[in-house]
Order: structure tokens, then sequence, then C-alpha cells
């Protein structure tokens, strides 16, 4: 994938059913999603071809039903909408987004735990500015 796509939120939710699946065809996509909401047919079906086109998904062409998965890891499109948002939203500071999450969601003592566990692994790698 030459360039990358930002996924919209229809396609953010066909992604999560083919992270969750690791590949599904467009009817499987479907019944989750609908089963979450109603969604007809056609708009996940012409969405993955959308999502196709902008090489956010695969088709494996090989079975009469069309087989898709996602062209690029869960990590690295999350890693990259989370980079446009801090930019974007906290004008480049990790701090002020961290901040944030742990005021509008307080963290469990356990999330707390492997976040302070993280801090100590990016100190030693001496990633922190």
């Amino acid at each position: 994938m030459d360039k990358q796509y930002k996924p919209t939120t229809a396609e953010l939710e066909i992604l999560t059913v083919l992270w969750e699946k690791t590949s599904a065809t467009v009817k499987e996509v479907h019944e989750v999603i609908n089963a979450r909401k109603p969604t007809g047919y056609t708009t996940v079906l012409k969405t993955m071809q959308i999502m196709r086109g902008k090489g956010l998904l695969e088709r494996d062409n090989t079975n009469k039903a069309h087989i898709f998965h996602v062209a690029q890891a869960q990590s690295e499109i999350q890693k990259n909408l989370v980079m446009e948002l801090i930019e974007k939203v906290f004008r480049g500071s990790a701090l002020k987004l961290v901040q944030h999450v742990l005021e509008t969601k307080p963290a469990s003592s356990e999330e707390l735990k492997k976040i302070r566990k993280m801090i100590k692994k990016a100190e030693k790698r001496g990633e922190t500015k």
C-alpha cells in the first residue's frame, strides 16, 4: 500500500470484524455488522470494494465466494490513526493525549500497572524526551 489511507468510521467497523475473524466473506462481515445495527448487504459490499481499491483490504478470488482480509496490520493502522490524533488534536503532545485519556476514562489498577511497565521500558530504550 503506497499511500496511507485513513479509514472512515464504516471502514473501521469492517476492519474490526476482519481483525477478529482474520478473513471473511462479505456475507459474514455483513452478518456481524447487521447484528450491531441494521445495515444493508450492498452497503457493506460497496464499502469493502472501495476499501480494496484504497489498499485497505485484499481479496482471495480462488473460491466461489470472495474472501477478504486486511491488507495492513491492525497495529499499523491504529498507530497511524493515533499519530494523526496526537498531531491534530493535541499538537504533538503525547502527554496531553495520555492526560486526557486518563481523565476521561480512568484506568483500572491492572491497566495502570501495565502503563507503568511501558513507561519504564520506554525510559530504558531512551525514548523519553
